[in-house]
């Protein structure tokens, strides 16, 4: 089953509130970067970048991280990953760093984000910006901004699709879809 669970509307409002919350939480955009995770982070990074251009008057750096080597089942993949482009354009060192993602689940891309990151300079902070949040977290990593929280089931997926990328803006539920990972077997006491 398929169910549109986010329009056009929905993301627009999302960005512009999670805007206003990143300006309050770091009183203004000095010192602030923004970075998205390849596909749909980097689209959503530059509309937050106008967002607060907007609103602050000031242009936000905005860079695009892949972090394809950077993942913990890259040896577990049938295929050979695309890997897309990475673009830092300023130096992260001592700067609130913003990463941004679509969708936030196990936790996992998030972790290859911040080591990815911080192979190109220590930030002072990594700040965690996603249109999504749908639960099911296997490490101990929250968003500090969400656009909206979607509880899921574990096999159900969620879909992004972004004007920039050739879809239309929607997020759609489609339940029951996800294939169950491998998982070792759990230890006994």
């Amino acid at each position: 089953m398929r169910k549109e669970i986010f329009d056009s509307s929905d993301i627009k409002r999302a960005v512009k509130r999670m805007a206003y919350e990143i300006i309050e939480k770091n009183k203004g955009v000095d010192n602030l970067c923004l970075v998205g995770i390849q596909k749909g982070g980097v689209i959503l990074a530059g509309r937050l970048a106008e967002q607060l251009q907007s609103i602050e008057g000031r242009l936000i750096d905005v860079g695009a991280l892949d972090i394809t080597f950077y993942r913990d089942d890259l040896n577990t993949k049938e295929e050979q990953p695309v890997v897309k482009r990475t673009e830092i354009p300023c130096s992260i060192n001592n700067k609130t760093v913003v990463l941004v993602d679509d969708v936030l689940f196990t936790g996992r891309s998030i972790r290859a984000a911040m080591d990815a990151l911080i192979d190109f300079g220590r930030p002072a902070y990594i700040q965690l910006a996603v249109l999504i949040d749908r639960g099911h977290r296997e490490l101990p990593i929250r968003p500090d901004y969400v656009g909206k929280n979607i509880p899921t089931s574990f096999n159900d997926l969620i879909e992004v699709s972004l004007d920039e990328d050739g879809g239309r803006d929607r997020v759609v539920l489609v339940s029951g879809e996800r294939e169950q990972p491998v998982r070792p077997p759990e230890k006994k006491s």
